[in-house]
């Protein structure tokens, strides 16, 4: 659970400055602009250092999830990714002077209220190896997860931010559950490696793009539904992820209230617009 929730810790702190260098990306040009799977805007990007160190926090995240995925359950690890957005709220007040309302500050309370719930439940990582079947619907997820970016991409308003948000989290999730499938990650006959391949790299053009423009917040809330509520049923189902003794009804309650304070904080998916550089002083 301390492997949780330090990778939500890296990729809260990677959101605002990912957000923040995809914003200050020129828009393109290109037939891809117009997508929800805009290859050019990731490679824009990249070009920032906020944009650098954020891929970097990603991957220390991805490492601290990987552990975590391989002890608890995946419902617990869900809550706490989408939990991220707690730590996006605090380090976009205090490093981009954006400020929380009460609510917000409420919210960011009733996350941590939540987690520490989970951590008191959760049970140990479930030992089962699911159906063999299993492996080939992830794979079967991942591509949709990109045909429904390409296709969302073209949707107008707040049903395209939906769309992308809802891929992202489904192309996350499918990563959660590809972790626990792979047992040799140089087996390249386990169609769970190329879904987690595949799965991850869709959910990150699509989130690359609902950040960068259209209604973040809805993206977001979305991520985070699509993230957290698939995996958990699909662990608790098919791989044995399981509660301590009695404590069933804490889980689901801890699991509900993390997720709710998430998405109370779902504008924080998106940085505030860059504040303009104070004009020079005129020479005497």
């Amino acid at each position: 659970m301390i492997c949780a929730l330090a990778s939500a810790l890296c990729f809260g702190t990677a959101t605002v400055l990912q957000a923040a260098a995809t914003r200050a990306a020129e828009p393109g040009t290109g037939s891809g602009a117009g997508s929800g799977v805009d290859a050019a805007l990731l490679l824009r990007a990249v070009r920032q250092w906020r944009y650098v160190v954020g891929l970097a926090l990603d991957g220390l995240g991805f490492v601290f999830q990987v552990i975590a995925l391989r002890s608890v359950p995946i419902y617990a690890v869900g809550a706490a990714l989408a939990a991220s957005l707690a730590v996006t709220a605090v380090v976009a007040a205090r490093i981009l002077r954006v400020r929380l309302s009460g609510t917000e500050w409420a919210a960011v309370g009733v996350v941590c209220a939540g987690l520490a719930m989970l951590g008191l439940s959760s049970g140990a990582e479930g030992d089962e190896a699911g159906p063999v079947s299993l492996r080939w619907w992830l794979l079967g997820v991942a591509a949709a997860v990109l045909v429904a970016g390409a296709a969302g991409g073209r949707l107008p308003g707040r049903a395209r931010a939906l769309v992308l948000g809802l891929g992202a989290g489904c192309g996350f999730g499918v990563v959660e559950v590809a972790v626990r499938l792979i047992d040799d990650p140089f087996d390249l006959t386990n169609p769970a490696l190329y879904a987690l391949l595949a799965g991850g790299g869709a959910a990150f053009l699509l989130l690359t793009s609902a950040l960068s423009r259209g209604s973040v917040t809805t993206a977001t809330a979305g991520m985070v539904i699509g993230e957290t509520i698939g995996p958990a049923l699909v662990g608790v189902a098919w791989l044995g992820d399981h509660t301590r003794a009695g404590l069933g009804w804490l889980a689901v309650a801890g699991f509900a209230v993390a997720v709710a304070g998430a998405l109370a904080l779902a504008r924080f998916g998106e940085a505030p617009e860059t504040a303009p550089a104070p004009p020079d002083h005129p020479e005497a």
